[in-house]
């Protein structure tokens, strides 16, 4: 008999200001599918997990580095295309589940709406250049930056340094995010981690992306 091809995998992103719970959540999530469904299940972060994804992750991150929004957009779109190419697009042919922490949502509120960067320009940039595989859901954790703040202590790169101002405006462009895109929901990130995990989980399954 011929092979029958693997299940087509499905690609989730979970993303939020600082200190929301993004990473607590991403293995949450993995886990919760993998016990569930019996899903294989890839775990990523972004920018990172290729070996050039952590190197830009580490310049991106660094206070020895002086870079303006600009720069940082396209390093983290370097990142990402690396990232998709390498590992994200062979999963899903294989018929496995991506969780990756931080996508598209980071970089349109981080160097767009809070670092200046024009929207247009972002998109254009990400849609050409890191536009393939998209993502079948992405949620956003909510979490006010303030409480964001504490969770996290003192800020730990150059990025956390930028001050809650700026966290400010990466929230609600986050949250603005989600009333402009059809696979994007946005999720309470307040209670405890179980309780989050229980809402993260039931809008995967609303969004039906389990069910497909």
């Amino acid at each position: 008999m011929p092979a029958v091809p693997p299940s087509p995998g499905r690609f989730i992103v979970l993303d939020g200001v600082d200190g929301c719970g993004k990473s607590t959540q991403a293995k949450r999530l993995v886990q919760a599918l993998c016990e569930r469904s019996g899903l294989d299940v890839v775990h990523l972060r972004e920018p990172g997990s290729t070996s050039l994804g952590e190197a830009l992750r580490s310049l991106l991150l660094s206070r020895d580095q002086d870079m303006g929004p600009e720069v940082e957009s396209l390093l983290f779109c370097a990142a990402r295309r690396q990232m998709l190419d390498d590992l994200v697009r062979p999963a899903l042919e294989r018929g496995q589940w991506v969780v990756c922490e931080r996508f598209h949502p980071s970089t349109l509120a981080y160097q767009g709406a809070a670092g200046g960067v024009p929207m247009d320009a972002l998109v254009q940039l990400l849609m050409t250049w890191a536009g393939d595989p998209q993502p079948d859901c992405i949620l956003i954790l909510d979490l006010d930056p303030s409480a964001a703040k504490r969770r996290r202590g003192l800020s730990s790169d150059r990025i956390e340094d930028k001050g809650h101002v700026f966290q400010e405006r990466v929230a609600e462009a986050m949250r603005d995010y989600t009333q402009h895109n059809s696979t994007a929901a946005l999720i309470a990130g307040t209670g405890s981690p179980d309780e989050v995990a229980q809402r993260v989980l039931a809008e995967v399954d609303r969004l039906g992306v389990t069910g497909r």
